[in-house]
């Protein structure tokens, strides 16, 4: 089986989870692949070059079912990139982890910018964040912003079992709209569990759990 770990938006192939992540899977034998969505420019990233990014890298690859593991924005990600490879028989995704999924990114992207916010935003083609892996501010252009609004995740049938991890104290996925799409998806295990967004205090059980869902899984 391949493993593609997808990280969040302004994080890295570097970030705790994802080394985590490869360190806990590899003692199963598994290696874990992770795209740096911030090549080749962080300022140019947009959802369908994400999901470019994560098909060739999977193409790349010998014939095997998929694991994603998604975190925040990677996680709406995974879905779309589940989602597009429904009807691979050679790599198709068999199963996803998602951590603090983002899933209403494309109809609520960047909502704290408020109309006026997102308005200079369009008009100057450049919003300033911070990239937590960089370390700095860093200019974002506005495809992304138009090209989410293509991607509705909320929507997408899942299909595949997924175990999805939601923190009760994040102020950046609101836990109420990740249960309500648990509520309505027959394949998913929702864990809520009292953390924030970075998920950093349950990493132990999100690993042991991941654990226990591979092995649970044919």
């Amino acid at each position: 089986m391949h493993v593609f770990y997808l990280h969040g938006f302004a994080s890295s192939p570097a970030s705790t989870k994802a080394a985590r992540f490869a360190e806990r899977l590899g003692a199963r034998g598994l290696t874990v692949h992770v795209p740096d969505f911030n090549d080749p420019d962080f300022s140019t990233l947009t959802i369908t070059r994400m999901l470019d990014q994560v098909g060739r890298a999977i193409d790349a690859l010998p014939p095997a079912p998929v694991m994603l593991v998604g975190s925040s924005l990677g996680a709406f990600v995974a879905v779309h990139a589940m989602a597009r490879r429904r009807n691979d028989v050679r790599r198709p995704v068999a199963r996803m982890v998602l951590l603090a999924p983002a899933l209403d990114f494309g109809g609520n992207r960047m909502r704290e910018l408020g109309p006026d916010g997102i308005a200079r935003w369009r008009d100057t083609d450049r919003l300033d964040v911070f990239h937590y892996a960089c370390g700095k501010t860093m200019p974002l252009k506005y495809a992304l912003y138009e090209d989410a609004g293509r991607y509705d995740a909320l929507s997408v049938p899942i299909q595949v079992p997924v175990l999805a991890f939601q923190g009760t104290r994040d102020s950046v996925v609101d836990p109420a709209m990740v249960e309500r799409w648990a509520r309505g998806q027959d394949l998913v295990t929702l864990r809520l569990v009292d953390d924030d967004h970075q998920l950093g205090a349950s990493l132990p059980l999100i690993l042991d759990e991941t654990d226990r869902f591979l092995d649970s899984q044919p």
